[in-house]
């Protein structure tokens, strides 16, 4: 029969596909858009069909028969009847267009698609082999029947759980009115301590750079007094007093609204001595003692003063063998020193860094400043 407008649905749908084919030759536009519109009713029940197929996935089969029908579009709008049978091609293309669907919306968590293949794969191969061997198959069966690795079959189980993750709103097992949401996690404790980390970190700025890094080494570094003390160059008790005093006034500045002074200058330990030698138009002077904000000031006016009393002197040698820490203060003390020997056209020089001294003055570039100490000992004690 001729293929018209208003014909009943054939089953055979390479005759229909035949009959449209030769209608739509010498058709016009309009006339193609129906014919094209009355084929794809004809084709309908053939999308149905295959979209039933996939029923009882995860999908809704609404989405699904919508999906399939939209597979049916590309078929009858891409069919060329030289390419052979109508019927294949379309069910073809409507297959591909829901396996599109199922990779592409069909998983609860982005997984890869040769790994959704390698799923689909597996849990095939474990049904046919199920069947086979009445128990359940081992992983490395199952690998024998893919033709893949066992680490990749594990691999692609645990990608499988990944296509209809559970609800957390789920009623969980043996609880009547509680969600499985409910049941994970529990209240963090170190939420309350939120606050008092961010002020511990805000009052640990305020304080000297000696008092913070025997803190790091106390309570970061987990070493011990003694070791502090050896590398700090104090005594162990001096380390236990000044962990003492710091955390005390830790202790205070937390509990205070206004944060407290600092006190730091009434430790005995923490002054400086000063040795002072002339030879010719060299002096030659050696400090002993910890330098930072506290004695800073005390240590750039009596320096001034070696300057201010040096006469003729031209050259200047600081030894600071005996200085086992110099904070800013002290690098700002040493660069205002340095600033008043120019102007009096005296050659200012320092020797004997410590380690922790030598760090310090590399990063701040105080050797490269006032001049290096790499004249030694021997330099340090013979000025000319």
């Amino acid at each position: 029969m001729p293929f018209t407008d208003g014909f009943e649905p054939l089953e055979d749908l390479d005759q229909v596909a035949g009959e449209y084919t030769r209608a739509c030759a010498d058709a016009e536009d309009p006339t193609r858009a129906r014919l094209r519109d009355d084929f794809f009713t004809v084709a309908l029940p053939l999308a149905r069909r295959l979209a039933r197929r996939y029923r009882g996935r995860g999908e809704p089969a609404d989405d699904l028969e919508q999906v399939a029908r939209l597979g049916l579009v590309k078929a009858v709008n891409r069919y060329d009847p030289e390419r052979g049978s109508f019927t294949a091609y379309a069910i073809v293309t409507i297959t591909g267009e829901l396996k599109r669907h199922f990779r592409n919306h069909g998983w609860g968590v982005h997984v890869p698609r040769r790994m959704q293949d390698l799923s689909l794969e597996v849990g095939q191969a474990r049904t046919t082999l199920t069947a086979t061997l009445s128990r359940r198959p081992t992983d490395e069966e199952i690998a024998d029947q893919v033709g893949v690795d066992v680490a990749e079959v594990r691999e692609a189980q645990v990608s499988g759980a990944a296509y209809v993750p559970g609800s957390l709103n789920a009623q969980a097992d043996g609880h009547d009115s509680t969600e499985v949401g409910d049941l994970i996690g529990a209240p963090d404790p170190e939420l309350d301590l939120i606050d008092d980390r961010t002020t511990v970190e805000g009052l640990l700025c305020r304080l000297p750079e000696r008092e913070r890094r025997i803190l790091g080494l106390r309570f970061y570094g987990n070493r011990s007094q003694a070791d502090i003390a050896a590398e700090l160059g104090v005594s162990q008790m001096h380390v236990s007093r000044l962990l003492a005093r710091t955390l005390a006034w830790l202790r205070q500045a937390m509990l205070s609204d206004v944060v407290p002074t600092w006190t730091g200058a009434d430790d005995v330990d923490h002054r400086i001595a000063l040795t002072t030698s002339s030879r010719g138009d060299a002096i030659w002077t050696q400090v002993s003692g910890e330098i930072d904000r506290d004695n800073a000031g005390h240590l750039r006016e009596a320096l001034l003063a070696v300057l201010r009393d040096g006469g003729r002197a031209r050259k200047l040698l600081i030894d600071l063998s005996g200085v086992p820490l110099l904070d800013a203060a002290g690098i700002a003390a040493l660069l205002a020193l340095h600033e008043a020997a120019r102007v009096r056209g005296i050659d200012l020089r320092v020797c004997g860094l410590q380690p922790y001294v030598a760090r310090i003055a590399a990063i701040t570039g105080l050797a490269d400043m006032i001049g290096e100490g790499g004249h030694g000992e021997r330099a340090a004690r013979t000025p000319s």
